[in-house]
């Protein structure tokens, strides 16, 4: 088990034991040390098993992969132009489904 999670656990027992943000806070940093989590983040999580939210894991982000440049782009890319050398960026990043700024720089 990693050691943000432990420190979610934690967190969210301090919760259940009626404990203040600060108090929690001090606990963790008490507890981990140097590897606490920043206070920002352990309010976080502690507000949201405040809202009732029950998991310890984080949310997936879904959306767009980390980035736009892997070589199925790049050739996506290199092909329209080669096709049309004629259309714009804007064109290519609507068709490809990249940010201009990506195909810019491709």
């Amino acid at each position: 088990m990693s050691e943000r999670i432990k420190q979610r656990y934690c967190i969210k027992f301090c919760y259940k034991l009626g404990d203040t943000q600060v108090q929690t806070i001090q606990k963790i940093q008490q507890a981990f040390g140097d590897e606490a989590m920043g206070i920002t983040q352990i309010k976080e999580w502690y507000n949201r098993f405040k809202q009732g939210k029950i998991s310890v894991e984080s949310k997936s982000w879904s959306g767009r992969p980390s980035t736009s440049r892997n070589e199925e782009f790049v050739e996506n890319v290199r092909q329209i132009v080669e096709d049309d050398r004629h259309i714009t960026i804007k064109e290519i990043a609507e068709e490809v489904g990249i940010s201009t700024g990506s195909v810019h720089t491709i």
